[in-house]
């Protein structure tokens, strides 16, 4: 088995770096003129348009919370190359129709449907942690990561470029073709050696639980990446008015938040994978917990800054933090899962991050809201600090355990 997995997992890993590189490019590419969009689909008040984009950004997520476990133990049943054909094509249609609505319910009726087709991301990560060699399984996710993330990256230059001289609907039809293009790949070139569990075999979610060496570490790992978005998010909804407040309403504000928003993106392309190295030498869990303290550390400063450039330096910080993060409990998800169980677990961490992109909004614009910006960052590190003792408590457990 051990000489199968490794005459095919580096091209998997490869394919899927650039399928995701470019879903990546597609996804960005729509989010940062979204609301201008919808504002052209009808006459708005400030409060209808402000609700609007409130369902339509938050659809997708609410619909991948609940249909992700689904997804997940479908995998198990039919394989995670099946997944990837349906997510990718589902959205390469749903996404592409989306350049044609006229009306605002009409795009919230093809987010849900989004939601419902999601999750080529999650299981382009099941299928290299389901067929990378365990002893190299957080290389393997580290480096996948990158793949996102530098898409994320270009994405909005390359969206926002496109939407200037071509209108918003252009980025929508442009990104049903790079999803579409991802579905050849996966159709192509992914192999797996897939074996089915029969449907009478097939277990509950409690017996699977029961089956896990250490359910809490689990547990503990699926709300590690429900903080690690709601943290990572919680100030997408104030990041333009932070950073023209620390501008004193320079012209460059908007240019000026892009790079803000983007810093944490460039670590983590620059760190993932040499932190998922690292952490196959010496141990994922350390990589995790120093993460976890890190970012408890690197989100108080972020409230007292006194000029743009400390902010886009603790954000970069934050995207050191990050690669310490997602890619290591995928790694630890990985490690600690037989591979039968591989598409429920990362399914059900897919729910968690998913709640985590819809609370995290919610909580920032609520807490600003109440309070002002930096409260929105000193949440945020009690938060990393409640989850680090928790993890690192829990990991505690396990340890002894082995003694």
């Amino acid at each position: 088995m051990k000489e199968k997995q490794n005459n095919y997992w580096k091209k998997n890993l490869t394919v899927l770096w650039f399928s995701t590189f470019i879903s990546g490019i597609g996804f960005s590419m729509i989010t940062p003129f979204m609301p201008l969009y919808i504002n052209t689909l009808g006459n708005f008040t400030k409060s209808q348009l402000v609700t609007w984009n409130g369902l339509i950004f938050s659809a997708t997520f609410l619909v991948m919370a609940f249909i992700s476990p689904l997804w997940g133990k479908i995998a198990d049943r039919r394989g995670r190359k099946l997944m990837l054909i349906r997510a990718s094509l589902g959205m390469a249609i749903v996404i592409t129709l989306q350049a044609f609505v006229v009306a605002p319910w009409q795009l919230l009726v093809l987010r849900l449907l989004q939601g419902v087709f999601s999750g080529f991301i999650s299981n382009a990560n099941t299928l290299i942690a389901s067929t990378a060699p365990r002893s190299q399984s957080g290389r393997a996710l580290g480096t996948l990561n990158t793949g996102v993330m530098s898409g994320t990256l270009l994405g909005p230059l390359v969206g926002g470029a496109i939407a200037q001289y071509f209108g918003y609907r252009v980025p929508f039809l442009i990104t049903g073709t790079l999803l579409f293009i991802a579905f050849i790949l996966v159709v192509t070139f992914i192999q797996e050696d897939f074996h089915p569990i029969a449907k009478e075999d097939e277990e509950s979610t409690k017996e699977i639980f029961h089956h896990l060496k250490h359910p809490k570490i689990i547990f503990a790992l699926f709300v590690t990446t429900f903080i690690i978005y709601a943290s990572n998010t919680s100030i997408n909804p104030f990041v333009s008015l932070y950073t023209k407040q620390l501008m004193n309403g320079s012209s460059n504000v908007t240019l000026v938040a892009g790079l803000v928003a983007a810093m944490p993106g460039i670590a983590n392309v620059i760190a993932a994978p040499r932190f998922g190295a690292l952490g196959d030498r010496i141990g994922t869990e350390k990589i995790l917990i120093g993460g976890l303290f890190f970012a408890f550390l690197v989100y108080i400063p972020q409230a007292f800054v006194t000029n743009i450039w400390q902010l886009a330096g603790l954000r970069f910080l934050v995207g050191i933090s990050d690669a310490c993060l997602a890619p290591q409990v995928q790694t630890m998800l990985a490690k600690n899962t037989s591979h039968k169980y591989t598409g429920r677990i990362f399914g059900y961490n897919q729910s968690f991050q998913s709640m985590g992109n819809v609370a995290g909004p919610l909580l920032g614009s609520s807490i600003a809201g109440f309070y002002n910006y930096s409260a929105v960052f000193l949440f945020t590190s009690s938060l990393a600090l409640i989850n680090f003792i928790w993890v690192f408590s829990n990991l505690k457990v396990k340890n002894k355990s082995h003694l």
